[in-house]
């Protein structure tokens, strides 16, 4: 079967002009093109999957300037046997491609890029709904009192935060509190994390470390910085999780579409860019850290598996990086990293998730990276990724390794923390109440959540229980 999303059409393709007087008109074109595919694929086979209408109004609309135009003309021509959301945007090149991966997602194509050839046989992800929360669903939720609770009476009008609220998660004492979802919404719902994903990538990180595969103190393993005299064979993976590389990129540093609307390399595109700024030295909020992070525990993990195998008779190929194993330990079977052509993860913004598979990623640093009464990160680390001792952001949050903190907001306990995404999406731990706050939305650049102020009303609300 094959159905057709977009507000164009009854526009034929070519009415879409190939050439423009604009210097990046075709090159937004093509982005756009490469967003529409790519969002639709997400939103439609990641979790429990969303009705075209929404995925229209919700994903779709008041995303970047520079391409929405041009988005609001295309259409995306959708194969559910296949699993393939195409969009054409000019005569004369193929179209977008973005195809379901099974557990990993889907995947972008590069411009100019066809199918290939795939097998019918997509990976699917544990079934844990029936297993006790937080592993499962069941019993998730704290008892209900006769009358509204004052975490309820808090969050009532979500209005008052800003911005446009999709979910809302409250878990208190490991039960969830509250819980809000919008029409045509529900706990399976996953939607895009944007740069949430930059914690989760911490975390696979942090897994890594306590397995011994990398010491985050020690030069980042990126192969190709290591040509003799390459100043970037100093930068240190916490560096690179500290946003503190030195590194320059062509804009600014929390864009990359050519990888996230154009399906580039992730390797290629990261590791081509100069230094900047001594290793260390200047704090520059960067996709490209994030992906350079990640790229060294991939060569780290790789080293490891190599060195276990010279010393074993029986050949293991089970140590690579595999977020989807790992978020399926946590029970967050709904949560999909994707990745790009080469299978290297977007681990800076390209995942999709559900509000309670957020609040179990919280859960687990809530408990100081334990679960199920297993060590799953190291000792400390949450003290590690919440401690700023990286150069610092200007503005109203500190910054750890891959986490925000609350260090400079008033009514807010000082050991809080959390993962921030575009478009509002938030996931808040506070250790000393005992706290994970979990907020997903479709905020636009004119409306967003102010996120100190929900997070200061809920932890005033705790104190009057």
């Amino acid at each position: 079967m094959v159905r057709r999303l977009g507000l164009g059409l009854l526009i034929a393709a070519t009415a879409i002009p190939a050439h423009a007087a604009e210097p990046n008109a075709e090159i937004n074109r093509a982005w756009a093109a490469g967003y529409r595919a790519g969002a639709t694929c997400s939103a439609l086979w990641n979790g429990a999957g969303k009705a075209l209408a929404d995925i229209e109004r919700d994903e779709l609309t008041n995303i970047y300037p520079e391409i929405e135009p041009d988005m609001r003309l295309q259409k995306a021509d959708i194969d559910d046997k296949a699993k393939r959301v195409s969009v054409r945007y000019r005569e004369d090149m193929p179209p977008r491609i973005a195809e379901w991966d099974g557990a990993q997602g889907c995947v972008t194509l590069p411009i100019g890029a066809v199918p290939g050839e795939r097998s019918g046989y997509r990976p699917g992800r544990p079934n844990l709904d029936d297993q006790p929360w937080p592993l499962g669903d069941h019993d998730a939720l704290a008892p209900r009192p006769r009358n509204a609770t004052p975490y309820e009476l808090a969050t009532m009008d979500m209005e008052r935060f800003g911005g446009r609220t999709s979910s809302l998660l409250i878990v208190k004492g490991g039960k969830i509190a509250v819980e809000w979802y919008q029409q045509g919404h529900g706990l399976h719902t996953a939607q895009r994390t944007f740069s949430v994903a930059k914690s989760m990538a911490a975390t696979l990180i942090g897994h890594g470390v306590l397995n011994g595969d990398i010491d985050v103190t020690r030069p980042a393993m990126i192969a190709d910085w290591q040509t003799p005299g390459d100043p970037r064979a100093a930068i240190t993976t916490e560096q690179l999780m500290r946003m503190a590389s030195g590194l320059t990129s062509d804009t600014a540093g929390n864009r990359s579409d050519a990888i996230y609307m154009g399906g580039a390399s992730v390797r290629q595109w990261t590791v081509q860019w100069s230094l900047l700024n001594p290793p260390g030295s200047v704090y520059r909020y960067a996709n490209n850290d994030t992906l350079l992070a990640v790229q060294s525990l991939k060569a780290a993990q790789q080293k490891a598996e190599d060195e276990k195998n010279k010393r074993s008779a029986v050949i293991r190929r089970d140590l690579h990086l595999d977020p989807a194993a790992f978020f399926d330990r946590l029970g967050m079977t709904r949560t999909f990293a994707e990745h790009d052509k080469d299978g290297d993860y977007i681990l800076s913004s390209q995942v999709s998730t559900t509000a309670r598979d957020l609040a179990r990623l919280g859960l687990l640093y809530q408990n100081d990276g334990m679960w199920a009464g297993k060590r799953v990160l190291p000792e400390n680390w949450r003290r590690f990724v919440t401690t700023p001792s990286g150069p610092q952001p200007t503005g109203d949050f500190g910054y750890g390794a891959g986490f925000w903190l609350f260090n400079k907001s008033d009514g807010i306990p000082a050991d809080a923390f959390g993962a921030f995404g575009n478009r509002g999406q938030y996931m808040v731990v506070i250790p000393s109440r005992g706290l994970v706050i979990v907020r997903q939305g479709y905020d636009d650049g004119k409306v967003r959540l102010d996120i100190a102020a929900l997070v200061r009303a809920i932890v005033e609300a705790d104190g009057r229980r």
